[in-house]
């Protein structure tokens, strides 16, 4: 599958609300395969569609490359906890940037595989923070909307230092 280029912030589409995917085929199975290895290549634990141009809802995710990678295709969050984490974040968008992130610690979605199949998932911890971002990103919220204004002013300006903004 080939590494697709990443967009890079401050590019626009990635403040786009992606479109829910309806067709549910081999078109839509090898975005997903283009997506872990571009995801693989950045590197990175999580990638959109949006991430590579492509406005549409679709998610892949490997915490540990031991384990399977985990595809979503239009996930929303249906139940958050009230108890919170903070986690370091950043994006395959904004490379070598990164920040703290508060976020509900436990997550319930819903979702649908890669040949349609409605499901639902809980997550925790790592898994819990990485679907949410995703979904914020497929949502059109860019992680450094979570930050403070200031917090995501100096993130700006060291990402532009770096050369990359």
């Amino acid at each position: 599958m080939p590494i697709r280029p990443i967009l890079q912030f401050p590019d626009a589409r990635l403040s786009m609300p992606a479109a829910p995917v309806e067709r549910f085929d081999a078109e839509l199975a090898a975005l997903a395969g283009d997506l872990l290895d571009t995801m693989r290549a950045a590197p990175g634990i999580g990638i959109t569609a949006p991430h590579i141009g492509i406005l549409q809802r679709l998610t892949v995710i490997e915490l540990d490359p031991a384990s399977a990678p985990k595809t979503y295709v239009n996930p929303t969050i249906i139940w958050s906890s009230e108890d919170t984490i903070s986690h370091v974040e950043g994006s395959v968008s904004m490379p070598g940037i990164t920040d703290d992130v508060i976020r509900p610690k436990r997550v319930r979605i819903r979702y649908q595989t890669l040949t349609g199949e409605i499901t639902e998932e809980e997550a925790d911890g790592l898994l819990s923070v990485c679907l949410q971002h995703e979904i914020d990103q497929l949502n059109g919220l860019f992680w450094l909307q979570r930050l403070s204004r200031l917090k995501r002013e100096r993130a700006i300006k060291r990402f532009s230092k770096h050369g990359k903004g």
